[in-house]
């Protein structure tokens, strides 16, 4: 009973052993972002830089179809420019980078679908708006891979200079001049992950895996290496459960694996020892002399 409800899908079907390996790749590369999103306070602008690539991908399906090199490629080139626009515009006007990321992403969102209803039908436009991640072929895979190895050994290169941006930065540009770089290399790394998501769960759902194991490991450690280590953890357990569950239950894969994370946020907030209600509800023992 146990090896037919865990193990089996798995064993069976090559294109479930596919989409897990991709969704542990991304699992492992985009929550140690997230977190530090979410510590420097940044964590919509990965909902925003989500939406951005859209344009970007939907040009290269409209000359090239569902060509992943185009797609990926066109992606890319859309979120650094988003990711440059919305910095250029914040520096030369009053409006601040979190107000123009907003008009842009909206902007790259509409045009977006305008440009995948031009040439696609209904169903390649669900395709971009959530992902197909049980239809992960072998260049889908290598890309999420290699994004993930890359996040993970560039992360290790900027560790130290991004840590202390993340708790001082102002720390940070009187000892080193360092800051600036280190900013645009995560920065690239976020439009990065969020490409490698976006052939996974789509769109509107690529921040998901991103974001919410990241705010989720906020309830079970003080510090950085800790919350990293539990968002992974978390990532892991979305990733193989909603597989899973949407095998089983016949649910679409990509928003299931978001709804069981989801749902370990919900644990997390009400149990978690780092902050959950429960916690802060119960009394708590006075000191004594």
């Amino acid at each position: 009973m146990l090896y037919d409800n865990l193990i089996a899908p798995l064993a069976d079907f090559e294109f479930m052993r596919r989409a897990l390996v991709g969704t542990v790749a991304l699992a492992l590369g985009a929550p140690p972002i997230g977190v530090f999103l979410m510590l420097r306070r940044m964590s919509l602008i990965g909902d925003a830089m989500a939406h951005a690539i859209l344009p970007g991908a939907a040009i290269g399906f409209l000359f090239a179809g569902l060509s992943l090199p185009a797609m990926a490629g066109g992606g890319i080139i859309a979120g650094f420019l988003i990711a440059i626009g919305a910095g250029l515009i914040s520096r030369t006007t009053q409006l601040k980078e979190d107000a123009s990321l907003a008009a842009l992403f909206v902007i790259s969102l509409a045009l977006g679908v305008t440009i995948v209803a031009l040439k696609g039908n209904n169903i390649d436009l669900m395709h971009f708006l959530f992902g197909s991640v049980l239809a992960i072929d072998n260049g889908a895979l290598v890309l999420i891979l290699a994004i993930a190895s890359v996040s993970l050994v560039v992360l290790a290169v900027i560790w130290r200079p991004l840590v202390l941006e993340s708790v001082d930065p102002g720390f940070l540009r009187t000892v080193s001049g360092a800051g600036a770089a280190a900013h645009v290399a995560f920065l690239a790394l976020v439009v990065l992950n969020l490409v490698g998501g976006f052939q996974v769960l789509g769109t509107l759902l690529a921040v998901a895996i991103m974001m919410l194991p990241a705010i989720t490991s906020r309830f079970w450690a003080r510090d950085v290496t800790g919350m990293i280590a539990a968002a992974v953890v978390s990532a892991l357990i979305s990733s193989y459960a909603g597989l899973l569950l949407s095998y089983r239950a016949e649910l679409p894969s990509g928003p299931t694996i978001v709804l069981v994370a989801g749902g370990i946020y919900l644990f997390s907030l009400a149990l978690g020892p780092v902050g959950g209600l429960v916690w802060l509800i119960l009394p708590r023992r006075h000191l004594e002399a």
